[in-house]
């Protein structure tokens, strides 16, 4: 038995717990303070111009599209292309009213099917944790980067930190577990995310990730509100190509 398997769901079967759970996540989502503008403020680290016409951005693990309309935010005249392993996310997201110039496609981060760089910026929103082998992930979406692409991944990570486990775990107990159960009437979903970040990378290891996958000039940034220290944006950038 994977570590996983003791301490939350079998990577295997995420894809199909995030499908049963679909028509209630934007709704319960939308009860956590600050989870769009978090999602925002990682969009606008990536440092995009203003002028966003002509870029090309990609959203790995994009749900039902919250992520993507974070994108959207900092850079509304961008094309998009958003992927997630969930069909029914993934209808949830299509369902919504976007520009010409987004899509949506289903395929997993291991396939990659139908998604073609090169990319101007990345964002990947709770995508690694969820991965049975993150940096690999990473190395794919860093093939899809444009020299010089910067990718931002928008995580949980609390193991270096005890005041950010003690509050993570008093949140799940308190409000994110009652609250799944309450909603959906099976709360097996919010005691995988309770357990999977609790097992995840402290923040030292999930910027070595990075850097083990190619990515220069990683920093983070934390976000606002109580998540402040549990919620991370960690950036990289695809090094340019040397002649």
């Amino acid at each position: 038995m994977t570590a996983m398997e003791r301490n939350g769901l079998p990577r295997a079967v995420v894809p199909s717990a995030f499908d049963t759970e679909a028509r209630w996540y934007d709704r319960l989502v939308a009860a956590n303070p600050g989870y769009h503008e978090h999602l925002r403020l990682s969009a606008r680290r990536l440092g995009l111009p203003s002028d966003a016409g002509g870029l090309r951005l990609l959203d790995a693990g994009c749900g039902t599209g919250a992520s993507t309309a974070a994108l959207l935010s900092v850079a509304p005249g961008a094309r998009i292309t958003a992927f997630d392993a969930s069909a029914e996310m993934l209808a949830r997201a299509r369902a919504k009213v976007w520009p010409a110039g987004v899509e949506f496609l289903h395929t997993p981060v291991e396939e990659l099917a139908g998604v073609r760089g090169p990319f101007d910026a990345i964002i990947s929103a709770y995508l690694l944790r969820n991965l049975a082998d993150p940096t690999a992930g990473l190395r794919r979406l860093r093939t899809l980067l444009r020299p010089g692409g910067r990718i931002a991944v928008h995580e949980y990570s609390v193991r270096d930190s005890r005041r950010a486990r003690w509050i993570w775990n008093a949140v799940c107990a308190g409000v994110i577990i009652p609250l799944g159960k309450v909603t959906t009437g099976d709360a097996t979903l919010y005691r995988h995310l309770r357990r999977s970040v609790l097992e995840f990378d402290g923040l030292g290891s999930l910027t070595q990730r990075l850097h083990d996958a190619g990515f220069t000039d990683v920093r983070t940034g934390s976000v606002h509100g109580w998540q402040k220290g549990i919620v991370h944006t960690v950036l990289g950038t695809n090094p340019p190509e040397t002649s």
